[in-house]
């Protein structure tokens, strides 16, 4: 509270808005470490004040260590707002040689998921956070999207997370708004909407911001509808987040959110070169005329 002012948000260490960033690539499959700077750069000056590289949009399963880590050296140059990076995988032990080497090159946070695929217990869940926990000094963000991995993270085993030194924010794009209350707030945990059509919803169950894929075009009105709700002016939170919808649907209707990155980024001029590694290809007239049609129904072209 300050000047009597009323605030409904809590602080948001990492950014209230922050891009799921794309990692640019140049014809032949390199990453473009000058164009990344760029993009990052216009992305902050567009609203976002986080930046999350290394995540799925940025195609982490087909990007490599050093590449990783270049990436999180030269996005922390280019811009002054807190840069968290992706440490997600099946393997613990790779896990936790991303986050050790990510928070070494600068990450302010390191962002990870459940493991995926193999399906551990909630045991076998715990022991992975554990684990990279005791090897980063930085906060750990848990990424909890079982549409994705395959397993839920029970209430119980969040209360054991929470107990970890470094683990303080989750990502949930689980879908589940009421169980996010509980387990909001159960573990004091800081929470990020992890889905862009749930953003406002989350918002009202305690959540202080979003990890959005949208924002790769939607930042300011993204922004503007948080401060909205901040101020506890829920009717313009409501009319912000209709005008946002058909861009939601557009960019993530299809399910290949960072194909649908890349077109709306070449859509508003910011990205020359959609190239992507297999098994994602890069967007197509179809992909680009819908991004096109998002952006212009969301009265952001």
């Amino acid at each position: 509270m300050t000047s009597g002012r009323l605030h409904l948000l809590e602080p948001a260490p990492f950014g209230r808005i922050m891009p799921a960033m794309v990692t640019p690539m140049t014809s032949d499959g390199s990453v473009d470490f000058e164009a990344s700077q760029r993009l990052a750069k216009q992305l902050v000056a567009d609203g976002a004040d986080g930046l999350l590289v290394n995540g799925t949009t940025g195609e982490s399963p087909v990007t490599h260590m050093e590449e990783k880590v270049d990436l999180v050296r030269a996005v922390k140059e280019a811009v002054a707002v807190p840069v968290v990076s992706g440490a997600g995988s099946n393997d613990t032990i790779h896990s936790v040689r991303m986050a050790e080497q990510t928070q070494e090159a600068g990450a302010d946070a390191v962002l990870v998921v459940a493991p995926y695929y193999s399906r551990p217990s909630q045991e076998g869940i715990f022991r992975h956070f554990e684990a990279v926990n005791e090897s980063v000094d930085k906060p750990i963000i848990i990424y909890d999207v079982p549409g994705r991995t395959g397993v839920h993270i029970q209430l119980e085993t969040y209360r054991r997370l929470a107990e970890l030194d470094h683990v303080t924010a989750v990502k949930d794009a689980t879908g589940d708004i009421a169980g996010a209350v509980r387990k909001r707030m159960e573990t004091g945990l800081t929470w990020y909407s992890g889905d862009d059509g749930l953003f406002l919803p989350f918002l009202s169950v305690g959540a202080v911001g979003i990890i959005s894929v949208i924002a790769h075009g939607a930042a300011s009105p993204m922004q503007q509808l948080a401060q909205a709700f901040d101020r506890g002016d829920i009717r313009q939170a409501q009319e912000l987040a209709v005008r946002l919808a058909p861009l939601v649907e557009a960019i993530n209707g299809a399910g290949f959110q960072g194909v649908m990155a890349k077109a709306l980024l070449q859509v508003r001029g910011l990205l020359e070169d959609t190239t992507m590694r297999l098994p994602n290809v890069g967007p197509g007239p179809q992909e680009l005329e819908r991004a096109r049609r998002g952006l212009e129904a969301a009265q952001l072209l």
